[in-house]
């Protein structure tokens, strides 16, 4: 999208109504700074720059500056030095003044919480960046970065003053190599990434149950029988320690334990609960292979295997995994059984629980903390020990509240295709519901069961309650089963169909639900793909002798115990991503999660973070070559199109069916492992279209304003390109493509229809009874998964459809 016409569309969005508001609003900062103060003016860019670190000389420091350097000279496209000032000019002024304070600024920091605060000022004449370590001044020449910008046909940068610091010590980023290798340079690639979005963690997930990605001196039948030849040597090991060392990043090792074995298990039968032989294994899913905790020689294995990755990681924390253990191995050896009997283990989380004591121990005579999965939780380990929950907010809370430290990773799962705004609503710290749950007099209220199937997995199932006020308005709750209560954020109803959204492990979900006769039918649209839905009235006040079922409270972190939330890691799991779709995965969305992470509680504007997400994926791919947009561009001829533009456009109105929903099919239709191909039309396709953002919210903003000639021109520059675009798709990709085929089709009709809705609400001729049934099967068939991908042009256009009526 033009850069113009983005801004143009902010304007709608946003409205704005200021000039210095505006002006706010395009810079393209991420993460967002804790304060910013834009002046009046720029710096101007000359070829060559000198700079001065005041206060004490540092290697790392300078290393960064070269960086700063070659950076500028790919934003800019022009030939750009940052030297240091000789000592013959220490009078004159040098264009940027680097002043630290800190006396140690080269020696390693092993642990989280060092100062990574920064100032940063920037005035017509000279940039002035103080910081009391290396790890903010990084930072500062991170912001500082994105601040070049194109003024009056030369370069600079705005004059402005920044205050910054990160709300949360811990920002990690979690990569899986196991399910699916990546090689050095595509990771050294995603952490000048994660330092761009000043994440602070690299977790690097390298043994998992389908391969040992880590050369063992001391046991090498791991990475000789257990990798497939693909590993990283300890030399490459240590190369991409320092590489992330020397851009503020610390490296945590996840060695998964006693569960994700079956690689282990390849090359060390002998440890195992269950008798080998073991064979490599391609599946996804929670597999049975476990180690036994019974064997004294699996703990003298841990402790010589831990001890050897200590040698490799200086980070203060290794990460056992600990999670998804299916106990039947254990519940079937007999020894294993005894050996509960013995220790009065009462069942088999018991036996984890001893399991991860014995660990726990060897882990601090390594002189290093432990750090594991929700299932890991237990009251008798250590407190320092810290909890990662995938689990969600409450079940972080809980570990807290006991005195533990915790990081969320619900709802940072970037493998799942999800909105950035939904990453964006995630908040680390649990939140109380606010919600008025009483029934009051004159107020009516009504109790719905439900029951959503999924091709993978039990059923998601709970209920739902409305209440009515005695104005019409309503308001409601949400209990899944075992889940605690939320709030149905807008319940109403639309032409009789009942219409609410709510964020969920799963990601944001939106019904349309029919509650006719005490019977409940329709769909839950869970991310962009529906759930059919089936359910019946169980309680209400037109139904005597019922109440509202009881639900469970959301967990409220005590005062005290905030603290313990160290921050949140997002999450790319490698069952559907492999090297050639890695940075489409994680960029730009590492990006919005380093913000939610980075930036104050209170910074939520989503508009604002779309036209600054829409910047920032352009510029990370210039200026630190970030590959997602040459990934997607790649993918698309690797379909054998040569003319990939008209693709390109269609690929706009389309999305990845969201959540696991990719997963789920797959499961269903294919092999669920690593033989399925990740070669497909799906697989070239962002977690989100931005252009389908746009017009949402430019339908938003001008179905209240119809007069506003602008923000129609949007709506219908859009949907007019997609209808346009249909010959060149037929004769660009039709005849080698049969989906795209398909999906041009489906994608011109709905366009058409929008195209039609929009005539019709401005000739204000509401559509008849028949009309609304026709346009809404088209909606309905385009929002249905093929072949992994949805429509989802049909969503915008579904509110066209709701003022037509």
């Amino acid at each position: 999208m033009k850069l113009m016409t983005w801004i143009t569309a902010c304007v709608l969005w946003c409205g704005a109504t200021s000039a210095s508001a505006l002006e706010d609003k395009l810079l393209p900062l991420m993460p967002w700074p804790q304060s910013v103060e834009q002046q009046e003016g720029f710096f101007a860019l000359d070829a060559e720059w000198h700079y001065q670190v005041e206060g004490i000389a540092s290697l790392r420091m300078d290393k960064a500056l070269q960086r700063f350097s070659e950076r500028v000279s790919r934003i800019t496209g022009n030939p750009f030095t940052v030297q240091a000032l000789p000592s013959s000019r220490r009078k004159s002024s040098p264009q940027l003044t680097v002043q630290l304070v800190s006396d140690d600024a080269d020696n390693r920091v092993t642990s989280p919480g060092i100062d990574e605060s920064y100032a940063l000022t920037v005035t017509t004449t000279g940039i002035v960046l103080h910081a009391e370590t290396v790890q903010g001044a990084m930072h500062g020449l991170e912001t500082l970065s994105q601040l070049v910008q194109q003024n009056n046909g030369g370069w600079g940068i705005p004059a402005v003053t920044i205050q910054d610091a990160p709300r949360f010590i811990w920002r990690g980023a979690l990569l899986d190599v196991s399910r699916h290798f990546m090689s050095l340079e595509a990771l050294k690639r995603q952490i000048d990434g994660m330092a761009a979005a000043k994440l602070n963690i690299f977790h690097w997930h390298i043994t998992d149950d389908q391969g040992w990605r880590m050369e063992s001196r001391r046991y090498p039948r791991l990475h000789q029988q257990a990798s497939g030849g693909q590993y990283f040597t300890q030399e490459q090991i240590r190369e991409l320690v320092a590489y992330a060392w020397d851009r503020g990043i610390h490296v945590l090792p996840e060695i998964d334990m006693p569960g994700h074995v079956s690689a282990l298990a390849i090359a060390y039968p002998e440890l195992m609960s269950a008798p080998g032989p073991y064979a490599p294994e391609d599946r996804w899913g929670v597999l049975k292979p476990l180690l036994n905790p019974a064997n004294d020689e699996v703990y003298t294995f841990i402790e010589n295997l831990l001890g050897e990755v200590k040698t490799l990681f200086p980070f203060d924390y290794i990460h056992i995994g600990g999670d998804e253990v299916d106990p039947e191995h254990w519940q079937n050896n007999t020894a294993i059984r005894d050996f509960m009997q013995q220790k009065q283990l009462a069942d088999t989380h018991a036996l984890q629980a001893y399991f991860n004591r014995r660990v726990s121990d060897i882990l601090t005579g390594l002189q290093k903390k432990m750090i594991g999965w929700d299932e890991i939780l237990h009251q008798d380990l250590p407190r320092d020990i810290v909890i990662q929950s995938w689990q969600g907010q409450d079940a972080l809370g809980n570990a807290v509240n006991q005195g533990f430290q915790g990081i969320l990773s619900t709802g940072f799962y970037l493998d799942q295709p999800q909105t950035s705004a939904y990453h964006y609503r995630n908040e680390p710290v649990p939140q109380a519901l606010i919600l008025d749950q009483n029934i009051h007099p004159g107020e009516n209220w009504q109790s719905w069961q439900f029951f959503l199937p999924r091709k993978r997995g039990s059923a998601i199932q709970g209920s739902f309650t409305l209440i009515e006020s005695e104005k019409g308005e309503w308001r409601g709750y949400m209990d899944f089963a075992g889940k605690a209560r939320r709030e149905l954020k807008n319940p109403r109803f639309v032409h009789g169909v009942l219409r609410f959204e709510l964020d969920t492990w799963m990601g944001p979900i939106s019904s349309r639900l029919l509650l006719q006769n005490k019977t409940l039918g329709g769909a839950v649209i869970v991310g962009n793909a529906p759930y059919v839905a089936s359910g019946k009235q169980i309680a209400g006040s037109t139904l005597d002798a019922t109440t509202p079922p009881a639900g469970i409270l959301p967990v409220v972190v005590e005062e005290e115990q905030v603290v313990n939330i160290l921050g949140g890691e997002l999450a790319l799991w490698a069952e559907m991503i492999n090297e050639s779709v890695l940075d489409l995965r994680l960029w730009p969305r590492g990006f919005v999660v380093g913000e939610r992470l980075w930036s104050a509680q209170e910074k939520r504007d989503e508009d604002h973070l779309y036209h600054r997400l829409n910047r920032i994926s352009d510029w990370s791919a210039i200026a630190i070559g970030l590959q997602h947009l040459q990934q997607q561009e790649q993918g698309l001829k690797n379909l054998g199109i040569e003319e990939i533009q008209p693709t390109r456009i269609l690929s706009q109105a389309i999305e990845q069916a969201q959540y696991y929903h990719r997963h789920h099919e797959k499961s269903a239709h294919a092999t669920y492992s690593r033989k399925d191909p990740l070669n497909l039309f799906v697989d070239t396709l962002p977690a989100e279209s931005l252009t389908l953002y746009q017009l949402q919210r430019a339908i938003d903003y001008w179905l209240p304003r119809r007069d506003d000639a602008e923000a129609l021109r949007v709506i219908r520059s859009l949907l007019e390109s997609w209808v346009a675009n249909y010959p060149a798709v037929l004769a660009t990709a039709g005849e080698k493509q049969p989906l795209i085929k398909e999906l041009a089709q489906q994608v011109q009709m709905v366009s058409r229809l929008g195209l039609h809705l929009l005539d019709r609400i401005a000739q204000q001729q509401p559509l008849t009874e028949g009309e609304v049934r026709e346009a809404q099967a088209i909606l309905t068939d385009a929002m249905r998964m093929r072949e992994e991908v949805v429509v989802s042009v049909a969503f915008p256009v579904e509110s066209l459809l709701d003022a037509a009526r």
